[in-house]
């Protein structure tokens, strides 16, 4: 062998070796990916075991080659700490609530819920889906390093009060626990926000800390015993009229997935929106019954007084996008498709 002929059989050697040390990650791709998740919900919860429909639709999307395991909220990091370590590739998929980042990124704060926003969650959900609003916010997530896969969006969060409340005036002045966007437009409605821990909500409406609060939905603030402490329930939860959780992933992990892996993880979310969203309408008709036998009484604000309350909000949105272009650009097409269905 001459030497130009032997310097070519190590050159493609060498080439072909890396092919082959390259080709069984693409091959194994295809016969079995393995990912791990941590939800945003404890384990029992109603969101928890719609997240096992989750993970269970895209295995069955892939014929089984495509397995997530499913860890509840804290089980991997605390919920705080799921947002980078996800992004460190530490496990490839989180289920988040976008508004616990919206201090850093303010786009997040119109992704996860818009206080006195889309009364409606398929208006919420059509933002997402029919204008624009899946770009928006996996450009969001791109910023950050991580891929925005899909929203899963359902309706209004409740205020639990110990005192009587029959419209947005009677809350001025009235100590209120709210958080994220919330927070900043009920303050500037007048509430003195206190902030706090979803799990010291209990023992501040007991212990008169506070005299109203947002929580959580329905079913989930039954079952923590609101009923015992705060006799009014007031509805809708202008502050969250809706929410949108979402999945998210390590960019490098979900980059790597055959295109029909994506699919089936944008599909399985989409199909878990609407069906968890339509048990949590029939679970709401169900709990506001168990309220009422426990003496609690469910307050309807005024529909002219929230539309009222709308408009004032507008300003405070536009605050909370701190100048930042993105989320500015989320406001203005939320607002003008608000104002097509007549919101504003």
């Amino acid at each position: 062998m001459t030497e130009l002929n032997r310097r070519r059989f190590l050159t493609a050697s060498a080439l072909g070796g890396a092919a082959t040390l390259a080709m069984p990650a693409i091959a194994n791709a295809q016969e079995g990916v393995q990912w791990r998740m941590q939800a945003l919900w404890d384990g029992g919860t109603t969101p928890f075991e719609f997240e096992k429909k989750f993970v269970e639709r895209v295995g069955e999307l892939t014929d089984g080659k495509f397995e997530i395991k499913l860890f509840s909220a804290g089980q991997l990091v605390p919920a705080a700490q799921a947002f980078d370590a996800v992004r460190s590739g530490a496990f490839q998929m989180m289920k988040t609530f976008d508004g616990y980042e919206a201090g850093k990124i303010p786009a997040f704060a119109f992704t996860s819920t818009i206080p006195f926003g889309f009364p409606d969650p398929d208006q919420y959900e059509a933002w997402f889906y029919e204008l624009g609003g899946l770009d928006m916010a996996r450009e969001a997530y791109g910023k950050a390093g991580l891929t925005y896969i899909a929203p899963t969006v359902y309706g209004e969060e409740p205020i639990h009060s110990t005192v009587r409340m029959e419209s947005i005036a009677d809350m001025a002045g009235k100590k209120g626990r709210f958080v994220g966007l919330a927070s900043a437009v009920m303050g500037d409605l007048g509430v003195a926000v206190t902030p706090m821990a979803t799990a010291e909500v209990y023992s501040g409406l007991e212990k008169g800390l506070i005299d109203f609060a947002d929580r959580g939905d329905l079913t989930a603030n039954y079952e923590a015993g609101l009923a015992e402490v705060a006799k009014y329930i007031i509805l809708p939860g202008v502050h969250q009229p809706t929410t949108a959780t979402s999945y998210v992933a390590n960019s490098a992990a979900h980059a790597a997935l055959p295109a029909s892996f994506k699919a089936a993880l944008a599909v399985a979310a989409r199909e878990i929106s609407g069906s968890l969203r339509q048990r949590i309408i029939v679970q709401d008709t169900q709990v506001l019954d168990k309220y009422r036998e426990k003496g609690v009484e469910v307050i309807r604000l005024d529909q002219g007084d929230i539309a009222e309350a709308r408009s004032r909000a507008v300003q405070s949105w536009s605050n909370a996008t701190k100048g930042d272009p993105l989320a500015t650009k989320i406001v203005e097409s939320q607002t003008a498709f608000m104002k097509s269905l007549g919101l504003l």
